[in-house]
């Protein structure tokens, strides 16, 4: 291959996906960019669709009075926006298409903003967000030439694959970070293991059974166990291929502070763990739980949500068809996802799997 690497360009895109999970993401990779374009400044705004302030907008280097201005007044009437999807435009060309008028209310912003040299894409994400790159140059420089509008246009798909992944990140962290408060409310110890057994997640609940280690406890960064029962059961589970572990309970001696209830659930997380899967493991006092709400037993045992219903429901004592119809359901909906429910947790019958939520807090 005699093609050669541009060296700025293979370091942009480092920076591009390197920091999306760091504390300030997009910093780096806009600095980067503005630099590759010889620009003053490059931005990044993300906003649903009608909304009047943007979910992220991020410009490092710029006056933060600028900054605030922008979202407080010039955002919501912002007319540079709405380009066509993925195409790099100028702004030169934007406002030759605009009506005198319009433009007359936007030299107020172009006054502050410090100049017309932008150049700007705009991409959309199944209507349900937009990101708009803008990068621009102080007005004593001259205009974006082809040369610049050919390399950031041959940045857009790689812009367009951060972002996504971007918020798929903010949202699986929103997820954790709301899953992991529920679990901590019903007195549950939330542990996620690896195929090996390390430890690579735990709520404090979780911390404070292992710090004080009885029954279990850390032991080189993977989890340990005081007794061969539990231990055989977890090395079982994990042995196991992803998708052939169904919820597992058992049961953690603690002969001084009391025994702890594990339920164990496999996760199926192939890109952090190589394919091998991994195990959530629940831990609770017998007694200290509090009830269950749909929304948990969904996640703890990878229910659909009218599956969580009818579930927490059936722990109240209530038979099928009187379950049903709190519901609002039939019979034979709730036959069919009662069924799916078993299949999903490892009961066999209705008593059981009541005794399956209620060591878990239902």
């Amino acid at each position: 291959m005699d093609t050669p690497v541009d060296p700025q360009f293979s370091d942009l895109l480092v920076r591009l996906y390197g920091d999306l999970d760091s504390e300030h993401p997009w910093d780096a990779f806009l600095e980067a960019l503005a630099k590759w374009l010889e620009s003053s400044f490059a931005t990044l705004i993300i906003t649903a669709p009608g909304t009047h302030m943007p979910g992220t907008y991020v410009t490092p280097g710029a006056d933060p009075h600028f900054m605030a201005r922008y979202i407080e007044s010039f955002f919501a009437e912002d007319p540079f926006k709405d380009l066509p999807d993925g195409k790099v435009t100028s702004f030169t060309e934007f406002i030759s298409q605009m009506a005198m008028e319009d433009y007359s209310e936007y030299r107020d912003y172009l006054d502050v903003a410090g100049g017309e040299q932008v150049l700007a894409v705009d991409m959309r994400f199944s209507g349900q967000f937009e990101a708009r790159f803008r990068v621009s140059r102080d007005k004593s420089k001259p205009d974006f030439a082809a040369a610049e509008r050919t390399a950031l246009q041959a940045l857009v798909p790689h812009l367009r694959i951060a972002v996504s992944l971007f918020e798929r990140l903010q949202l699986a962290g929103a997820e954790h970070a709301m899953f992991e408060s529920a679990t901590e409310g019903l007195g549950l110890a939330l542990l996620v293991l690896d195929r090996n057994g390390r430890i690579i997640s735990s709520n404090a609940l979780a911390e404070r059974f292992l710090t004080e280690g009885e029954g279990v406890r850390r032991a080189g960064g993977c989890l340990a166990f005081d007794t061969v029962e539990p231990r055989k059961i977890i090395a079982d589970l994990l042995a196991r291929p992803v998708g052939q572990t169904k919820v597992t309970r058992f049961r953690i001696e603690r002969p001084e502070r009391g025994d702890l209830i594990a339920t164990a659930r496999a996760m199926d997380l192939p890109a952090i763990h190589s394919g091998t899967g991994a195990l959530a493991l629940f831990l609770a006092l017998p007694g200290d739980e509090s009830s269950l709400e749909p929304e948990t037993a969904r996640e703890l045992f990878g229910l659909t949500m009218a599956e969580a219903r009818l579930a927490v429901t059936l722990t109240q004592g209530v038979s099928l068809v009187e379950a049903a119809r709190r519901l609002g359901i039939t019979h034979n909906t709730a036959k069919t996802q009662l069924r799916a429910i078993f299949a999903k947790t490892g009961a066999r019958r209705q008593s059981q799997l009541v005794s399956i939520l209620a060591a878990t807090g239902a």
